[in-house]
């Protein structure tokens, strides 16, 4: 029998620890056209092959049993998750289902000079573009690609193209690119975007380490010896601090997954490319409904295995100094 999206459901995918999940974070290929340092392993990675990744009906099917359990927001991820073919499809479909109110795509931007109108005309509703440099030479070491004018081109593609939010994620590395830190918040001046600094996070090859982590506070602080940050309302399950610039277009947000993590409101469950289902980014638990898919089981056999990963999220993730001995999959493999 097929659940379908019940207004009744209030109580949605609810864990043990009772944190209601609304949002799915989907990733649709492990595939990516840069190598950034933090999300690949330096000795890379062997791509999954094809037969291995979810199929385009595989993925709605998911996303329509979801939604009938209380998910209202998609996400897709990557790997690049504009590599995948039909995306303009897959976002229209994922936002005719019923209950999906919000369908969002985190991208490195390459492709966004194109698409970007594309992606508005689907449906789109909001775009997350990663930029870790404003610099060339930095951005190539990060990325290993020459692609900066194209990534900037394609910021103000989307702009134009009226998306209801754009944010701009900048992983900040220390000894790397914490000197442009107010670089990027001179962006927002002009720019109505959202400069969101990330705190650098430990995944097997990343070559993590305390001495690399610059913590929210510090650069919170760095801003703040030369703007003024007024603190804006963030709703509880938010992963960001958000902040405005007295006369600025732009906001500031900070995701602060190392000092000070928000575990204990966290409302994301995640879909990895090969159809595994994630509660946690940084727990090794997953339930994989890939082969129930593909044997023809019915939504209520699916349903029990979306609720048995959402039993095993734990209440928070490990310190900092644990999460980098986790030998687990690389960033690029779970989907950002």
């Amino acid at each position: 029998m097929f659940l379908g999206y019940n207004e009744s459901m209030v109580s949605g995918l609810t864990d043990s620890f009772g944190r209601v999940h609304r949002y799915l974070r989907v990733s649709l290929t492990d595939q990516c056209n840069f190598r950034c340092r933090y999300c690949m392993p330096e000795h890379g990675i062997n791509w999954l092959p094809s037969h291995d990744l979810l199929t385009d009906e595989e993925v709605l099917r998911m996303i329509r049993i979801f939604g009938g359990l209380g998910i209202n927001k998609v996400r897709f991820t990557g790997g690049e998750p504009t590599l995948r073919p039909n995306l303009e499809t897959l976002i229209a479909e994922s936002k005719s289902i019923p209950g999906i109110e919000v369908v969002a795509l985190t991208t490195n931007g390459s492709t966004l000079k194109c698409k970007a109108e594309d992606y508005r005309r689907a449906g789109l509703d909001i775009i997350n573009i990663s930029l870790d440099s404003l610099q060339q030479g930095t951005f190539r070491d990060i990325t290993l690609r020459d692609q900066l004018k194209n990534v900037l081109a394609g910021i103000e593609e989307t702009l134009q193209a009226g998306f209801q939010e754009v944010k701009v994620n900048v992983v900040v590395m220390r000894g790397v690119n914490e000197s442009e830190i107010l670089h990027f918040v001179q962006l927002t001046k002009d720019w109505p975007f959202t400069v969101r600094f990330i705190e650098f996070m430990p995944f097997v090859g990343n070559k993590w380490s305390q001495a690399s982590l610059m913590p929210y506070s510090e650069i919170r602080s760095e801003i703040e010896a030369k703007h003024d940050l007024i603190p804006l309302h963030n709703s509880p399950s938010s992963v960001g601090k958000d902040f405005c610039i007295p006369g600025y277009a732009g906001k500031i947000g900070f995701v602060t997954s190392m000092t000070e993590t928000f575990c204990g409101d966290c409302d994301r469950v995640r879909l990895t490319a090969d159809g595994a289902i994630k509660p946690c980014l940084f727990s090794p638990a997953e339930v994989n409904v890939r082969a129930l898919l593909r044997e023809g089981a019915d939504e209520e056999t699916i349903v029990e295995k979306i609720e048995e990963a959402i039993q095993r999220k734990p209440r928070e993730h490990k310190p900092m100094i644990h999460l980098s001995t986790i030998q687990e999959r690389s960033m690029i493999q779970i989907g950002g």
